[in-house]
């Protein structure tokens, strides 16, 4: 799938969530994250779009950009995607 990588990156630094922490989350290396969002667009495997909009809470469509970013994905989360206390 093709996602575009500045939402990728709005939207996580708007919700406030730091690479290392997306990192975490998503599986992917802090390396991987900073390369897909220093470029336009990036193909990824569907199983890592669906991932990073769950970490995100976002639509997949917003991170592909079939659907326009609001406010509401802008919104800081208010809940910890993170089960271990490390994130917290």
């Amino acid at each position: 799938m093709k996602i575009k990588s500045a939402r990728l990156k709005a939207i996580r630094k708007d919700r406030k969530i730091g690479r290392p922490k997306l990192a975490k989350l998503s599986g992917l290396t802090e390396r991987k994250l900073a390369k897909i969002e220093a470029e336009t667009s990036s193909i990824l495997p569907h199983s890592t779009v669906a991932i990073l909009s769950d970490v995100l809470q976002v639509p997949e469509p917003t991170l592909t950009g079939d659907f326009p970013l609001n406010e509401e994905d802008l919104k800081p989360l208010t809940k910890s995607q993170c089960t271990s206390g490390c994130c917290s």
